[in-house]
């Protein structure tokens, strides 16, 4: 299930909201006309597949936002560890690919078919930090200033949603902000302690 975690934006950001219920998220993210939608997960892809497999199992849904957004391109990207000598240098740089704050002349659509994200969405003075996990779809309006963490040990699979085929394009405002918030491993963290207690 998702976690919704709220700060201010300035120079030292405070937690405004933390929250792991639904409805709260939910109501949290419409405010900021962002969507939040549940699928039913096909568990035996959660910690990976192929581009093919992975759309083909979600064929009926992805079929469903396709028509109801029209997007024209939809693929999977995924990220799992790998004993590969190049794994440590390949995580390290997709991960800082995201990690400043940028917008879209697009939506950015993503479905997690297995492990994590953080959608960080910086509107109106606040940060909205969406821990995003296994049948999440979260729809970020275009021109929506956000940044992304995958963690220091990516590991997830999410199909992409697109109005052309031109993919991931980013104009980046070079806004530091996203330096000052936790990510994604602190966030996860904090979280799983809270749940132990």
């Amino acid at each position: 299930m998702t976690h919704l975690t709220v700060y201010t934006d300035g120079e030292t950001p405070r937690r405004l909201l933390e929250t792991d219920d639904a409805g709260v998220i939910t109501a949290t993210l419409k405010e900021i006309d962002v969507r939040l939608r549940r699928w039913e997960v096909v568990e035996a892809l959660t910690s990976g597949g192929t581009q093919e497999e992975v759309l083909a199992a979600y064929r009926e849904e992805v079929g469903r936002v396709v028509a109801e957004e029209g997007y024209a391109f939809v693929d999977v990207v995924r990220l799992h560890p790998s004993d590969d000598p190049g794994w440590p240098e390949l995580a390290r740089a997709a991960r800082e690919k995201f990690l400043a704050e940028h917008t879209h002349d697009d939506d950015e659509v993503r479905f997690f078919a297995g492990g994590t994200g953080v959608f960080y969405l910086h509107v109106d003075g606040k940060v909205h930090a969406v821990l995003c996990e296994a049948g999440d779809l979260l729809s970020v309006p275009k021109d929506t200033t956000h940044w992304f963490d995958m963690g220091a040990r990516p590991d997830f699979t999410a199909i992409r949603f697109f109005h052309d085929d031109d993919g991931w394009v980013g104009t980046f405002t070079g806004d530091p902000v996203s330096t000052r918030i936790p990510g994604h491993d602190a966030i996860v963290a904090r979280r799983a302690a809270g749940n132990a207690r």
